[in-house]
């Protein structure tokens, strides 16, 4: 494959059912597998553990939007910078798809970024690839792909639902940041916990509040989120967790931002959402490109790093 945008998300765009079937089988089988060292961070369960080296391109929910995708990889040039420099990561923090209308082309682009660079792009896991008992609403992926593959539909929604399982959960930068795409688990005591969420569920909460949970600036501690799943967490827990776990500050997705980001807990938790327009109505979407290697102490300090389109 061309390492041209433009071709990529062509080839997302025309991609029929045999092609999308066998790219979802390649990536399962690939992320599934990943354990240990690989490239620049080592992979533990399902945390990516990074080293503080390179640069990073960290994209939030995209939701099905195709355009958003296309703008955020085409402004920031980031295919060139992969094949330049192996230390170089593009970071997903999921939700991939429901919501637009091309969550197909979605996951089919970021799929095939990943086995182009399998070192070094992380795809997470968001809410909307959650777990059975988990399921997001509305969950529109069904219906897309029953317009997009006809009789074959159920045959695709199940093979991409078994992805979902291998999504990371958790990626860890040692005395920098934590990225996870919902919220911090407020129980959670060791990197172990991050790491092995998806073993524990349900039976332990750590892997619901990840993918749910929200920050709010209201609440002193936790309290019940009005999703129906998750919890709404205070700057104190907050605190505690990010000290608990030797970090600065905490990226995630999961949150519409009307332009495209924003900061909560005095700076200690960046929210990015990298798709505009329907049904948000967002005027700006927003991805992050930092180095792993300076030493920010908050994510206000990260703002010069954030680009808005």
């Amino acid at each position: 494959m061309q390492l041209d945008i433009k071709h990529i998300i062509k080839e997302a765009l025309e991609v029929q059912y045999d092609e999308f079937a066998r790219t979802i089988e390649e990536a399962t089988k690939m992320l599934c597998s990943e354990d240990g060292d690989l490239g620049n961070f080592q992979v533990i369960g399902r945390l990516a553990q990074l080293k503080s080296t390179g640069e990073a391109l960290v994209v939030g929910d995209l939701h099905g939007d195709i355009e958003s995708c296309f703008d955020i990889l085409k402004q920031s040039d980031f295919l060139n910078k992969l094949s330049r420099k192996s230390d170089a990561l593009l970071i997903f923090l999921g939700d991939y798809g429901d919501r637009g209308e091309c969550s197909k082309e979605v996951y089919y682009t970021v799929l095939k970024l990943k086995l182009l660079f399998p070192k070094q792009v992380i795809l997470m896991r968001g809410n909307h690839e959650g777990p059975d008992d988990l399921l997001a609403s509305p969950h529109d992926l069904p219906l897309e792909f029953q317009m997009k593959f006809g009789e074959k539909w159920e045959e695709a929604y199940t093979k991409i639902r078994e992805l979902f399982k291998c999504l990371y959960t958790a990626v860890h930068v040692e005395k920098r940041c934590l990225m996870i795409h919902g919220g911090l688990p407020t129980q959670a005591k060791t990197i172990l916990d991050l790491a092995y969420a998806h073993k524990n569920h349900p039976k332990q909460t750590f892997l619901e509040e990840m993918l749910w949970s929200d920050p709010n600036e209201m609440v002193s501690e936790t309290c019940a989120s009005p999703r129906g799943a998750g919890k709404l967490f205070g700057k104190k827990v907050t605190k505690e967790i990010l000290e608990r776990f030797n970090v600065r500050f905490l990226i995630r997705g999961h949150e519409p931002c009307h332009e495209g980001f924003k900061i909560d807990h005095e700076g200690m938790v960046l929210t990015l959402f990298s798709r505009k327009g329907p049904p948000y109505f967002n005027a700006h979407g927003a991805y992050l490109e930092f180095e792993l290697s300076k030493k920010f102490e908050n994510a206000e300090q990260l703002i010069t790093c954030i680009r808005q389109f």
